[in-house]
């Protein structure tokens, strides 16, 4: 017996050894820096963690002027990120279709107690009735995303978890049929709950009414009248830009790039760059930019938040910022202005990880107000999947290896499961927030595991006589299910 436990404890030891060659590589923001370099120096102090960072863009408008800087690096061969670096912006796209709707109101296109049925007569649904200033401030009572069948959820489920672009094969035809569908909730009508389904079905609106693709009109309408010659909206995989940053996690996984049509309005799909992004946000304190009076806090959303047509303004103490952010597979944006001292930021990131609060530190807010902007929910998820998933495929074939009644096909199905329960770990673990060490200890303890059921395996039957059929039903869909995840895992 005492023979047995050496063993296992010398091979949980070489394992663990060998664990620390493999164990997760959580990226840290890199010295390299490019344009304006006191700006970069104020990114960095504005930055209290680097770790779980890659690179950032970043631009400050300050008095009019244009500043802007690239720190890290904008892939994993170490290529510098410089201020025209592009990068998926997410849901500040949200902003921009509020001022399209803006800039249609002053053109006396639409209205905006226009109702989105007159608008987009292809919409038949009930969504018709709703008018185009609700779906722009998120008080149009509709959904979070479209309803789907659970095969449609399932596949968004997995590419969420497994890095891939939920929104691919979403065009526009699925959204207008999502419009018709939906049932807005008339509970909610009038309040503010966040969207995408709602922006979306917003900007596709406004451009059949002028004709065109969105793509179209947010170029025509906005971006070619600041020069935002940058600025594209990625319908398809070969329309992505050739010098993009790459995206990943904090953890340092890489993930694939969102492109795609149907809620290009609400941020799947458009890349900019911190100079574009600083050119829009000094035309917007100016005055100047088309829709700029989108800006304008109309509705309230809580005692310190209020909304205009995609731009949110909260009050951070004594301090008033217009702002949006946004969130994709593996990139963060934030853009900001304060109307009282004609500032502005810009701060896009290559990871998953927040940049709210930089922006916020870059506009002189004070850290502790800053430091509240990114919420701790999906960190925590991260780190939950990091430890739960490294150490339950060890303890659960430990426990299995010690039991008295046994037999080798559930002992195998066992061993299957703590390596592939140790790779998801690896995989979908936010390792920026748990200390990476901890892998190892998990692929030690995998390996303890299977030493303890080496000592066993001659000993036992193949299949329990009692129920082989049931047994072996059993273990064979578990199995299975253990080679899909290791499948997602190596992919």
């Amino acid at each position: 017996m005492r023979r047995t436990t050496l063993s296992v404890l010398v091979v949980a030891l070489i394992a663990a050894l060998v664990g620390v060659a493999l164990m997760p590589r959580v990226p840290r923001l890199g010295a390299q820096t490019t344009g304006d370099r006191d700006l970069a120096a104020a990114a960095r102090s504005a930055t209290p963690d680097p770790s779980g960072l890659r690179g950032l863009a970043v631009a400050l408008v300050e008095n009019g002027r244009i500043r802007t800087a690239g720190l890290g690096d904008r892939d994993l061969a170490g290529r510098p990120v410089e201020p025209g670096t592009p990068f998926e912006i997410g849901s500040v796209t949200k902003a921009l279709t509020g001022m399209l709707l803006a800039d249609q109101v002053a053109a006396g296109v639409v209205g905006p107690d226009d109702r989105l049925g007159s608008t987009w007569p292809e919409v038949t649904g009930p969504a018709r009735d709703v008018t185009l200033a609700e779906l722009a401030s998120h008080r149009a009572g509709l959904p979070r995303l479209a309803p789907g069948s659970p095969l449609a959820w399932a596949r968004i489920l997995w590419s969420n978890v497994f890095g891939g672009n939920p929104y691919a094969g979403q065009g526009v035809d699925a959204v207008r049929s999502a419009a018709d569908r939906v049932s807005t909730d008339d509970d909610e009508r009038g309040e503010v709950h966040y969207s995408n389904l709602g922006p979306s079905v917003l900007g596709h609106a406004l451009a059949a009414k002028a004709g065109v693709a969105y793509p179209e009109l947010l170029h025509d309408r906005l971006l070619l009248p600041l020069g935002m010659t940058a600025t594209i909206v990625a319908t398809r995989d070969d329309e992505l830009p050739a010098d993009r940053a790459q995206g990943s996690r904090a953890g340092g996984r890489p993930l694939d790039p969102w492109a795609g049509a149907g809620y290009a309005p609400a941020g799947a799909g458009p890349w900019s760059t911190a100079e574009d992004l600083g050119r829009l946000l000094a035309a917007t304190l100016a005055g100047t930019a088309p829709g700029a009076d989108a800006a304008t806090a109309r509705y309230r959303e809580d005692d310190d938040t209020r909304i205009g047509y995609g731009w949110f303004t909260t009050r951070h103490g004594d301090r008033e910022v217009v702002w949006h952010n946004g969130a994709t597979g593996g990139f963060r944006s934030y853009v900001g202005l304060e109307r009282a001292t004609g500032r502005a930021v810009v701060v896009l990131g290559n990871t998953d990880k927040g940049v709210e609060p930089i922006g916020l530190r870059l506009l002189g807010v004070p850290p502790n107000e800053a430091d509240s902007a990114t919420s701790m929910v999906l960190p925590w998820i991260g780190a939950g999947l990091a430890v739960v998933l490294t150490f339950l495929g060890g303890i659960s074939l430990l426990g299995t290896a010690r039991r008295r009644q046994l037999d080798q096909v559930t002992l195998l199905a066992a061993a299957i499961w703590a390596f592939a329960y140790l790779g998801l770990g690896h995989r979908l673990g936010d390792w920026s927030v748990v200390p990476a060490w901890l892998w190892p200890l998990g692929a030690g303890l995998s390996a303890a595991g299977v030493a303890l059921a080496a000592t066993r395996w001659r000993a036992l039957p193949v299949v329990d006589a009692r129920v082989p059929w049931r047994r072996l039903l059993s273990v064979a869909s578990s199995v299975g299910t253990a080679v899909l995840a290791v499948v997602a895992v190596a992919g």
